[in-house]
């Protein structure tokens, strides 16, 4: 009687959903579905009889491969640039950090395509600094591979550091001051408590770091081209199959299911890896 009274009276929680207008779950339920019927449509158009031979045909495996390898390089190259950047920001006056901050988002508002002109521009062969690299060292970097790996890291380098930032910067000084106080040096307190603290945001940035540069098409297809086994990545794969040409249109559902399924392992991957606290 008195367990069954104290479940009696246990005090039960509202759920959160309780605060929301009921009317407005209309227009999120709407939102929903925009996002999940044209992924359904994606999956029901697959033929799955032929997937396999889709995803291995040698277009399919060299587009698949470039982009991976690409991609990689991509990450990589934002990491080197991006964290030293993320820090800046995190630990930079508000004034500082609020345009920095500004500089690192206009590649996300920024269409591909004038990313595309714009590094076409500046490293192409009569470009702002591509000319002077064409005279002195022979290097023409527009519609090479070189020129993939930086057109995917310059849309895909936002995400990385505004991730790192976040993180770095939610977390405060006290931990870096306290390690100070013990006499730890300036690297000594990057390596040993900068670092761990944004770890979580420079997983999750990573990881959509490496996602965004996967999917490029925009600035890739006018800075990079879209020569096969050179620059065309599976977003041009698929661009060039759905307008007759090269992999089949078969191969290119096949692909866009590839790209999907790892969005959503993409996706998983950021859920499990939330900023903590520093134990």
């Amino acid at each position: 009687m008195t367990r069954a009274g104290g479940r009696a009276g246990a005090r039960v929680e509202p759920s959160p959903l309780g605060a929301i207008p009921p009317l407005l779950l209309v227009p999120a339920a709407l939102a929903v579905v925009v996002l999940v019927l044209p992924l359904a449509a994606l999956v029901a158009r697959v033929d799955w009889s032929t997937l396999a031979a889709d995803v291995t045909s040698p277009e399919a495996i060299d587009a698949l491969r470039l982009s991976l390898v690409t991609g990689a390089l991509a990450t990589i190259g934002c990491l080197v640039v991006g964290v030293p950047l993320a820090l800046v920001i995190a630990r930079a006056t508000p004034r500082v950090a609020g345009w920095l901050r500004a500089l690192v988002t206009i590649p996300l508002v920024l269409p591909p395509m004038v990313g595309g002109i714009a590094l076409l521009f500046l490293l192409g062969r009569t470009g702002l600094v591509g000319q002077w690299l064409d005279a002195g060292l022979g290097l023409r970097l527009p519609f090479t591979t070189a020129a993939v790996v930086i057109a995917q890291a310059f849309v895909a380098l936002p995400f990385l550091v505004l991730a790192v930032e976040g993180t770095v910067r939610s977390a405060g000084t006290r931990y870096e001051q306290a390690a100070a106080t013990l006499g730890a040096g300036r690297w000594t307190t990057f390596r040993r408590v900068t670092l761990p603290l944004a770890a979580p945001g420079l997983v999750a940035g990573t990881v959509l770091c490496f996602a965004r540069a996967l999917g490029e098409f925009g600035a890739t297809a006018l800075f990079a081209g879209n020569a096969a086994g050179t620059t065309r990545t599976m977003p041009l794969a698929i661009y060039t199959a759905f307008n007759g040409s090269g992999v089949g249109q078969g191969a290119a559902v096949a692909l866009s299911l590839l790209l999907l399924v790892v969005a959503i392992v993409i996706l998983v991957l950021v859920r499990g890896w939330r900023p903590g606290s520093v134990g």
